[in-house]
């Protein structure tokens, strides 16, 4: 399903062009022991991202899209189906992709700098080598001048940004991105989701990213999936054909609207389901 105008700029890989896809799920299920039975969280998922694609997966609350991001991320095994990234099947395999959970999880006891290094360093790059790199983004992140900040002193805008630092700084060509805007305050939120298209245009990363929002969903995506409540399985796959790159004020334009509205009729009728 494609909703909105035609796109006036092709500067990404259609999902559909051949090739590869960065992230492929077949039939992907994942059940938890519970009161002495199964419960599933996903049924038989399947979705697909292209290279340097941006994908939004939207759904309930509860309906499985972090526990989704765990499994590709190797945090978590599937109990059904299978997880392909470039067409290597993984299964439970780390390290793969860059992973950025709802909370930044900045550690209190480190300083700016020392946090967006964590990646590198785990990686086995050495201290200097890996600041210097970080030093060169901070501009670009909005935090240059904050490298000796605690995070306690950031706000939830330059935590956010820090924390996307870090994810970029694994150097991994798969951004998993779960909600990393969802606690922020709706100016903030909107100034960082231009923020974050400019920074996927510059380092041409491939982006799996959840939210609840439908108008960030729209906003962001070449292609929006929404899941039913649990156990989530993908109930509609929108394709958004709005120009690129996206501007504040297409927000107001028809074509967004009509973006908007079909994925909110899926998610409304997904209501009696819950």
């Amino acid at each position: 399903m494609s909703i909105g105008a035609p796109s006036t700029r092709a500067t990404r890989p259609s999902p559909n062009a051949g090739g590869v896809p960065a992230v492929l799920l077949e039939g992907v299920s994942k059940a938890y022991p519970y009161d002495g039975r199964p419960l599933e969280a996903l049924h038989a998922v399947t979705l697909h991202v292209a290279a340097a694609e941006f994908v939004t997966v939207v759904g309930p609350s509860a309906s499985g899209k972090s526990t989704m991001l765990n499994l590709i991320a190797g945090l978590e095994r599937p109990t059904g189906g299978a997880i392909r990234l470039h067409g290597r099947t993984i299964d439970g395999d780390v390290g793969l992709v860059a992973h950025m959970p709802q909370r930044d999880l900045l550690l209190p006891w480190r300083r700016l700098l020392d946090n967006v290094i964590l990646g590198p360093e785990l990686q086995g790059v050495s201290r200097e080598a890996a600041r210097a790199e970080a030093r060169a983004l901070l501009p670009r992140f909005g935090l240059e001048g904050f490298e000796t900040a605690y995070p306690r002193v950031l706000s939830g805008g330059m935590r956010q940004r820090a924390a996307l630092l870090r994810t970029l700084l694994t150097h991994r060509d798969i951004m998993l991105l779960d909600e990393p805007f969802g606690a922020l305050d709706a100016l903030t939120r909107a100034q960082l989701q231009e923020w974050l298209l400019g920074i996927w245009d510059e380092f041409r990363k491939t982006v799996l990213f959840i939210t609840h929002d439908v108008d960030e969903a729209v906003f962001l995506s070449d292609r929006v999936y929404v899941l039913s409540p649990r156990p989530g399985r993908v109930v509609l796959e929108v394709r958004i054909e709005l120009p690129r790159p996206r501007r504040r004020e297409m927000r107001l334009t028809p074509a967004f609207a009509a973006a908007k509205r079909g994925l909110l009729d899926a998610l409304f009728g997904l209501e009696g389901q819950s």
